[in-house]
């Protein structure tokens, strides 16, 4: 009996970095993502991890190096356009409309990806197909209720989850997520948690995030990242027992 045959890379880069003057923020940073896979991202303040999501997502561009996105190179593609072609993500802060109900903010980003940017701030279409999308990634998110409260009074816990189904309103096939914990109690961590999970197993998930615990309980793979540079790649189990890394980060932790 043959073993399975690991599965290709949605997004891969190759050599990636990033200068902002004398500044290298990431250096030649060589990484792949597969579907069904939840990869973890960590590193101290100031290793170059929300830098890595930014150019992942198109938000700035490379010095030097490639990204590929379902094996097509994007690497000077738009924030938009990645967007088109089957990349979404989350912000370390919240990025709602707070005075818009949970539905519309939904619905919004769903249209941004399905209609032209030019009829965004447009009624929606009559045949209701946005909003059942937008429902359906709210209730994919865990938020299956109370779609017409006004956003901006969800608990903060919510309003992660909130952005959750606004990045799979775009039905993407990666998914970034830059610090989805950050100012969540344990409760809510742990229904997060088990979120990514679920979302891991139909996406390819790259998760940038400070608490550990989380991180090496829901990841299948790690990356330590050091000012700017790749010092480890593996399961967590052996991330852990690195004795670089745990010199350079985990510390005591590990």
């Amino acid at each position: 009996m043959t073993s399975a045959q690991p599965l290709p890379p949605l997004l891969e880069t190759v050599a990636l970095s990033k200068s902002f003057g004398g500044l290298a923020a990431v250096r030649h940073v060589s990484l792949t993502l597969a579907r069904g896979e939840l990869h973890a991202v960590i590193g101290p303040n100031g290793a170059g991890k929300s830098t890595l999501v930014n150019l992942l997502a198109g938000a700035i561009a490379p010095t030097s190096g490639r990204i590929l996105l379902d094996d097509r190179d994007v690497t000077r593609l738009p924030e938009h356009a990645r967007t088109h072609l089957g990349l979404a993500r989350s912000f370390q802060r919240t990025n709602i409309l707070p005075s818009l109900t949970v539905l519309e903010n939904v619905r919004l980003a769903a249209q941004a990806v399905s209609l032209p940017a030019r009829g965004l701030l447009k009624a929606p279409p009559r045949d209701g197909s946005l909003i059942e999308q937008a429902e359906a990634a709210l209730v994919r998110a865990g938020l299956p209720y109370g779609h017409g409260r006004i956003s901006g009074t969800l608990a903060h816990g919510q309003q992660r989850q909130l952005e959750i189904a606004m990045a799979l309103a775009a039905r993407p096939k990666v998914l970034l997520l830059d610090e989805p914990l950050a100012g969540m109690g344990p409760e809510e961590g742990e229904r997060v948690a088990a979120l990514l999970k679920s979302l891991a197993v139909e996406h390819a998930v790259l998760l940038i995030e400070h608490d550990m615990d989380f991180v090496f309980t829901v990841a299948d793979r790690l990356t330590v990242l050091v000012e700017g540079s790749v010092l480890a790649t593996g399961r967590p189990e052996e991330v852990r027992l690195d004795a670089e890394v745990q010199a350079a980060y985990l510390g005591g932790h590990a």
